[in-house]
């Protein structure tokens, strides 16, 4: 691929992504998830926002130290602190980019920053400058540029790139982009800013409107390079636009699109599921690309025209995104090797011999319950063990929960709190709700259930079922998560496994606060 005609794709699954109410990931599972985006040879990896907090800076500086496949990137405001901080994080990259912001929309600058225009300018052309003191590979970008005036933004790129940025990306911040006007700026952009040639023109575009991967392709048409995009849409309010929709639209029509990009399709799905099972996101079945319902026919006219000729009704083949049937031939007989070398295979390195240890004898455990075990029960269980192992202030020991018809539904409950062992029982309207009332008898911990979710993992009835709680207290949203055959122990695993992230240090300063 020439310059001119390669798109580069910037994954920002694990910085914006994790912005999305209650996907907050731990240090293991972002450096889980950015392996796959390595696999999937995502050009891109915006592993985080480094000073943050204690924990993203870990997670950057993990990740920085490990992948060496895709350039890795963490997003900093335009100050001093949050630069220097980021390139601390990042020492240890093969590839490193600081990505660095700051607002130019009136309303913004305004009321967010309280900065006039020209401060505005001032002091992304010294962020910039600082950035290159510790790498070529700086990008600048022009936050909520999607309701910024066209003469202001040729204005701050021009001396952006000037300063030293070679990526210059536009954000539809709040999703307010229609497709021709943003296309539009874009080629003026390209065409007004004097050395706009020695940039690759960026967008990050939210799902606000439903119209990010549509803004992000018209980009394309109009000469932007490179696409922010996240797993499963994943990201802060609506979303971000969709790597999956993205890279299948190029791949699809190439007789529009005179641009190509390095992704490996094939890695789209399985990535997609560990995105879904490490958030606690259930993929919606209708979603494009890797929804379960994206390559099914009911229709007999539909099913007809598969059975002639594929193309009748498939613009795409399931395999080339990564479906197949891929099922693990292993059960209470298969040893320890095999089990670890499967893991190795989905990309998935536990921390420790102790974790690995852990995570087979759930296996064990689990192919005494089900005949067959698949990818995605590897991902869930990995995820449920390494959860349980991190956050271990409540630890279910044992539970009984008794329903049955004319009987109020009642359920006792054994954790571990600490060293001891402390047991309470209560009736519910459902045995979900008896268990998660004799927990609060224990717990105590004045936590708002605000979404509770089941979603079955494989088909089949002794599919697992894994369970995604959203709480609150005092402004603070977790996502807790649990799987197992029984649907009332994984609710209890996954209310348990809130409580524990809730309890948890793991305050976080967000990425667009004012400067």
């Amino acid at each position: 691929m020439t310059a001119n005609n390669k798109l580069v794709i910037f994954d920002t699954t694990l910085r914006d992504g994790e912005q999305s109410p209650g996907a907050s990931m731990t240090k293991s599972e972002k450096l889980r998830i950015a392996k796959v985006l390595e696999k999937m040879k995502v050009d891109v990896i915006e592993a985080g926002f480094a000073i943050a907090s204690v924990g993203d800076f870990e997670s950057v500086k993990a990740i920085a130290e490990t992948i060496r496949e895709s350039t890795i990137c963490s997003l900093s405001r335009a100050l001093d602190k949050d630069i220097d901080r980021a390139a601390e994080a990042l020492r240890g990259a093969e590839s490193a980019r600081i990505h660095t912001f700051i607002a130019t929309s009136p309303i913004h600058m305004k009321y967010k920053l309280q900065m006039t225009p020209d401060s505005v300018l001032e002091q992304a052309v010294h962020a910039v400058k600082r950035a290159r003191k510790y790498t070529d590979d700086v990008e600048f970008s022009c936050e909520d540029a999607g309701r910024s005036e066209l003469d202001f933004l040729c204005r701050i790129i021009e001396a952006a790139i000037d300063a030293g940025a070679r990526t210059i990306n536009i954000p539809d911040t709040v999703g307010y982009a229609i497709p021709r006007q943003f296309g539009e700026t874009i080629k003026s952009l390209l065409e007004r800013v004097p050395n706009a040639d020695k940039a690759i023109f960026s967008v990050h575009c939210h799902n606000d409107l439903g119209l990010a991967v549509a803004n992000s392709l018209e980009a394309v048409q109009n000469g932007a390079r490179q696409i922010e995009c996240t797993i499963n849409g994943l990201g802060e309010r609506a979303g971000n636009a969709s790597l999956e929709e993205v890279v299948m639209a190029v791949h699809t029509r190439q007789d529009l699109f005179n641009v190509s990009t390095r992704i490996d399709t094939t890695q789209i799905v399985p990535a997609s599921r560990l995105v879904s099972t490490v958030t606690g996101f259930p993929v919606q079945p209708n979603k494009a690309i890797v929804g379960a319902n994206a390559f099914a026919h009911e229709s007999g006219i539909h099913q007809d025209g598969i059975l002639k000729k594929r193309e009748t009704y498939e613009i795409m083949r399931a395999q080339d995104v990564g479906w197949h049937n891929n099922s693990l031939i292993l059960g209470k007989h298969s040893g320890r090797n095999a089990f670890k070398s499967r893991l190795e295979e989905l990309g998935i390195s536990l921390e420790s011999e102790g974790a690995l240890n852990d995570a087979f004898l759930r296996f064990k455990d689990l192919a005494d319950k089900k005949h067959e075990i698949f990818d995605e029960d590897l991902q869930a269980l990995v995820t449920d063990t390494v959860s349980m192992a991190l956050n271990d202030e409540f630890q279910l020991v044992c539970m009984r929960v008794c329903s049955e018809t004319g009987v109020a539904p009642c359920s006792t409950v054994t954790l571990r709190v600490g060293k001891k062992e402390v047991s309470a029982n209560s009736e519910g309207s459902g045995p979900v709700d008896a268990t998660y009332k004799a927990i609060e008898k224990i717990a105590l911990s004045g936590v708002s259930l605000q979404l509770y979710s089941v979603n079955a993992i494989t088909s089949g009835t002794d599919s697992q079922g894994e369970v995604t709680v959203r709480l609150e207290k005092d402004g603070r949203i977790v996502n807790g998560m649990g799987a197992d055959t029984d649907i009332v122990i994984a609710s209890a695993r996954a209310y348990i496994n809130g409580l524990n992230l809730m309890s948890a240090d793991n305050s976080r300063q967000h990425p667009q606060s004012s400067v």
